[in-house]
């Protein structure tokens, strides 16, 4: 994890051109072929029973995926930039969860990799947006919106997420 950034800090924002809000200019922001390619890859990998597929197929995609990553049935990554995924090994990525790479604002779209640290349990419907990092052993909980970093080792949840435990220290307690 970065010392003293946050996700906003890692973010790369380009400006929208023409009026109305951001999302209207896509597909100058990215070649409509390289999004339905993505597309159609994201849902086998959303609908695939094969942990071994769906890592495979995000690996094509340029995800850093590494080994024993469990994505969970419906479990979204990002279609407009995947690659700048990257999941350390034995993460899970739980029901429904989403990892967002990419928002697009009214004024600019803002692109920024999302880093999930080893052995990161991700619950069920959580989403985490562009440019967090999760560190190591961290647990995200079921629909919790992750939109900064997390400490390694700690637990988060809400909307906004926020640390509800933190891990033990290695050191026991000395009587004053």
């Amino acid at each position: 994890m970065s010392d003293d950034t946050s996700r906003h800090d890692r973010l790369s924002r380009r400006a929208t051109p023409g009026p109305r809000n951001s999302l209207l200019h896509w597909p100058e922001t990215r070649h409509p072929l390289r999004i339905v390619v993505n597309f159609l890859i994201i849902w086998v990998v959303r609908y695939s029973p094969s942990l071994r597929v769906k890592n495979w197929l995000l690996r094509r995609l340029g995800a850093d995926v590494e080994t024993g990553v469990a994505w969970a049935l419906t479990a979204t990554p990002d279609v407009f930039w995947p690659e700048l995924i990257t999941v350390r090994e034995d993460a899970i990525i739980g029901y429904d969860a989403t990892i967002l790479c990419h928002e697009y604002l009214q004024d600019e779209v803002r692109t920024g990799e999302v880093v999930v640290g080893e052995r990161v349990m991700i619950g069920a419907g959580a989403i985490v947006l562009p440019g967090v990092e999760i560190g190591a052993d961290a647990q995200i909980a079921a629909n919790s919106l992750v939109d900064s970093d997390v400490p390694p080792g700690a637990t988060v949840a809400g909307v906004p997420a926020e640390v509800v435990s933190e891990p033990e220290s290695d050191t026991p307690e000395r009587d004053s």
